[in-house]
């Protein structure tokens, strides 16, 4: 059982950041399950983290720890 990480990205401004960082994260963790929140900009995944948090940046977007 896979541990669920949650960070915050505060850059995350609009329903089509949601996409592409949700698209990212699909990507760096195939079968992953992933919640997107843009009120609290807030992403939570399962997997792993150095990974999830690479993508993000390569996806534009500046992950930081809640």
């Amino acid at each position: 059982m896979s541990q669920t990480t949650t960070l915050r990205v505060e850059d995350m401004s609009c329903a089509h950041c949601v996409g592409t960082v949700r698209k990212a994260l699909e990507e760096a963790l195939p079968g992953a399950e992933i919640a997107v929140d843009l009120d609290t900009h807030r992403v939570s995944f399962t997997g792993d983290r150095a990974r999830a948090e690479a993508a993000i940046r390569e996806a534009g977007y500046t992950p930081e720890p809640v």
